[in-house]
This record gives structure tokens, C-alpha cells and sequence, in this order.
């Protein structure tokens, strides 16, 4: 129930109790000493209040957690009273770019989340520099499509139907199926010709997540995407989402799991001192601290596509040690683009959130968290994790979005797991991988 919603229902329960006959009520009290209009406004406002904690009350305790970002809300400081939209735009446009690696890595990346696409639907969507249909057919599979109907170029996805399981051009109402892209009808033709077909991408659901596979030389998935039984037989359920547009690299952003020696420097301040770097370590909140203890290493064959970071979480306060809080993840990494990170706390229960890095350009990331909890912990303990979990984020936005990527870095000894790191990362490119091309701004008008 949205702010504006609950505030109609309590004040029209307001209205509705002025209506009504005093005598209709068998109180065994009075209130004398209110009367007229002062009476009809307090008895408005006491119910909008109510309904509104009432409201808040379960959302806080019942809903999930949903935090979306827009690309310009967070990791940009706006000075001289300039809008945050236009500091966004000028950080973007005079940041050195740097010597990139190429843009797309091979792998699995997700589109959206199940729950996001109803039987029968179709989203237009658009990441790794395509545009794409995606669409659930009536037999309950989820199909990814090129957006774009190789008749006349119209956009299956705007306007386009589902039709059984397949999906309708809204032009001319070429038919193409979601299975293989083939069209299977052209309404005014008398024969569809083999060559009618559209690209149809491979594609996978698992654990509530539409994923698809990317190739640069078009080959077929190498590898699978990893099924969490406890989110597939409903043990854990979901329990919200944050969504991050990320102006960089997509290997930086991984890549932050093997630099051990940033979370010391900037994730140790307590999460009261909020993300602006201008104020992290105030002195304040520095009664606050979080200690890390990390490790990361690649996986070995089979999962050589695979790598582990080991987290171990502790809480002071005022210099003491809280244990309640002390948290153990392992976040498993798989391909370029997927991260399970597992909580388990003897207390607080169980749970995973799935970390997933989607391109959307050559410098732009879609990142979202999404969370998994058992379903007999109280929602407000995964909504606090997830909610604390993107405080700490939104602190490395504000170093990507201002970064340039440094292909050889100047690293001491106790840097070695970043060299590893990229050392691993490097084998999800490819001779052919898409590279970014770019030309410099000119004075032509």
C-alpha cells in the first residue's frame, strides 16, 4: 500500500465515522470537551496516522525490500547547486577511459526475474547492446528473441502479441516461435519461407531468474547455472531487490572481490555513516566498525569457470565485540556475470543473495541483488541484510562511476589476488570479443 493510498483510506475512514449518528455508538465514555470542527479534524487525522503506521507496520514486517536506482541517483556528487543528472553526465563524459578489455565477456547473464514476467507477457528489454523480446508462452517456458521483426524491422516486443508460443509482429503479424526464432505464419502469404526466422537466444530459468547465454562466435553454453534447491522447493522465499546502473567496466565490478585491501579502507565504517565517501569516516559514527577477514581463490577443473570468496563479518561497538552479528558468506562466483552469496548464522537463519552483473552497454552495468531467506525468519531480518548490504555497495558505485580501469596496474605483494583475479577473468574472452570503439568529441556543429 502506497503513502498516498493509505492516507485516502484514513482519511475516508475519518469521513465515513463523521457520518455516522453518535447514536449508533453504546460507549461507554465521552469526550465532551471535543465538539464540532476541532473534533471532525483530529478524528481525520487520528485514523490517516493509523492507517499510515498501520501500513508501514506491515510493510516493514510482511513485504519485501524493493530499492531501484536510477543511473544518476547514486555515486555522483553534485556541486554548485548543479543537478545530480547533469554531474552524472559530466563525470561520464571527461573520465579517462582507459585501455578496456573487451566489453562483453563470455557467459551467463540475467534478463529479470521470474515474477516479472506473467504467462502470456512481453518486455522489451535491452542489455549487452541489443534489444531484445522476452516472453513467457502460454505453455509457461520464458523465450528471448532479437527485438527487432526481420520483415520491416518493427519491434516485436512494442505492441507484439503472444500468441500460443509464439509471438506476433505488431506490423504485419508475422508469427515467429519463441523455441527457435522460425516464423511460423504470415497471415496475407501463401507460404512462409524457410529463411523467415529471427534470432532466438539460449536461454534458462533458474532459481527465479530469466538468464541468457552470450557468445561473441554464437557457441552453445559451456556451462550451467547452478540450482539452489532450498529457493526451488520454497524454503526460502523472496524477500526483496536492489537494482544498481553501474558506469564502468564489467570486470571491475567482480574484480572487487579479490582487492582485499579496499575493505578495510572503506567498508569498515559503520553503515550509519552512509555512502557519500565525503563523510564515511566522520567521527561521528565512528563509535561503529566492521572487521573483514577475506580470502579469494580460483576453483580448480571442472568449475575452472568458478571462483570463491570467503567472508568473515564481525561488529564492534564502542570497541566492543558484538558475536550476535558476526556473519560467515561464502560468495561463489560463476562466469562473469553470477555471484551466490550464502549467508548461514546460528541465530539470524539461512539464506543466499543472488548478486548479478548484466551489461547494458560497453560501460554501463545493471547490478541487482536479490534475496532468499527462510521462509520462518521474521522479513525484516534478509530486508536489514539486503538494506545494509547496499549501503556498503553504494560506496564502491561512487569509486566506479569516477574510476578509469588500469590495464597494468601498480600492485604491491599484498595486492597478488587482484593479478589472479584478472588472470581468471581473462579466460571469458574470446579472439572475437566485442571491444569498445569510441571516437573522441570534435567541434563540428
Amino acid at each position: 500500500m502506497s503513502t498516498y493510498a493509505a492516507l485516502s483510506v484514513g482519511l475516508g475512514l475519518g469521513a465515513v465515522l463523521l457520518t455516522l449518528d453518535s447514536g449508533a455508538f453504546h460507549l461507554r465514555w465521552e469526550f465532551p470537551a471535543l465538539r464540532g470542527a476541532a473534533e471532525r479534524i483530529a478524528l481525520c487525522v487520528t485514523a490517516g496516522v493509523t492507517v499510515l503506521a498501520l501500513g508501514w507496520l506491515y510493510r516493514l514486517l510482511f513485504s519485501p525490500l524493493e530499492l531501484l536506482r536510477t543511473p544518476d541517483e547514486v555515486g555522483y556528487i553534485a556541486e554548485d547547486g548543479r543537478a545530480m543528472a547533469r554531474a552524472a553526465n559530466e563525470a561520464r563524459r571527461r573520465r579517462k577511459v582507459g585501455e578496456l578489455p573487451p566489453v562483453y565477456p563470455n557467459g551467463w547473464y540475467r534478463v529479470l526475474d521470474s515474477h516479472m514476467l506473467a504467462r502470456g507477457e512481453v518486455k522489451n528489454v535491452y542489455i549487452l547492446g541489443q534489444q531484445l523480446a522476452v516472453f513467457r508462452g502460454h505453455d509457461g517456458i520464458a523465450y528471448v528473441l532479437d527485438a527487432y521483426c526481420p520483415h520491416l524491422g518493427a519491434n516485436l516486443a512494442v505492441g507484439g502479441r503472444v500468441l500460443g508460443n509464439c509471438i506476433e509482429c505488431p506490423f504485419h503479424g508475422w508469427q515467429y516461435r519463441g523455441s527457435d526464432g522460425k516464423c511460423e505464419k504470415i497471415p496475407y502469404a501463401e507460404k512462409v519461407p524457410d529463411f523467415a526466422q529471427v534470432r532466438s537466444w539460449p536461454s534458462c530459468e533458474v532459481n527465479q531468474q530469466v538468464l541468457v547465454w552470450f557468445h561473441c562466435d554464437g557457441s552453445e553454453p559451456e556451462w550451467s547455472v547452478p540450482e539452489e534447491q532450498e529457493i526451488t522447493n520454497g524454503h526460502w522465499v523472496y524477500r526483496g531487490r536492489t537494482e544498481h546502473f553501474i558506469n564502468c567496466h564489467i570486470q571491475e565490478i567482480p574484480e572487487n572481490g579479490a582487492d582485499i585491501a579496499h575493505l578495510d579502507h572503506l567498508h569498515t565504517p559503520g553503515i550509519l555513516s552512509g555512502v557519500d565517501l565525503r563523510y564515511t569516516n566522520s567521527k561521528t559514527w565512528d563509535f561503529v566498525r566492521h572487521d573483514w577477514k577475506v580470502e579469494w581463490e580460483p576453483e580448480p577443473e571442472p568449475n575452472s569457470h568458478c571462483s570463491q570468496m570467503l567472508v568473515n563479518h564481525s561488529l564492534t561497538v564502542f570497541g566492543c565485540h558484538w558475536p550476535l552479528l558476526d556473519l560467515h558468506v561464502v560468495a561463489r562466483q560463476v562466469g562473469p556475470g553470477v555471484v551466490f552469496l550464502k549467508f548461514d548464522h546460528s541465530f539470524l537463519g539461512r539464506g543466499i543473495m543472488m548478486h548479478c552483473v548484466t551489461p547494458v552497454e560497453p560501460l554501463l552495468q545493471c547490478v541487482t541483488h536479490t534475496m532468499f531467506y527462510q521462509a520462518n525468519i521474521p522479513a525484516v531480518v534478509p530486508k536489514f541484510i539486503l538494506k545494509a548490504e547496499s549501503i556498503q555497495f553504494e560506496r564502491d558505485v561512487m569509486i566506479w562511476n569516477n574510476k578509469t580501469y588500469i590495464p597494468k596496474p601498480l600492485l604491491v605483494k599484498e595486492d597478488s589476488a587482484v593479478r589472479r583475479h584478472r588472470r581468471w577473468f581473462s579466460q571469458f574472452y574470446s579472439e572475437n570479443s566485442p571491444r569498445l570503439q569510441y571516437q573522441r568529441d570534435t567541434l563540428d556543429f
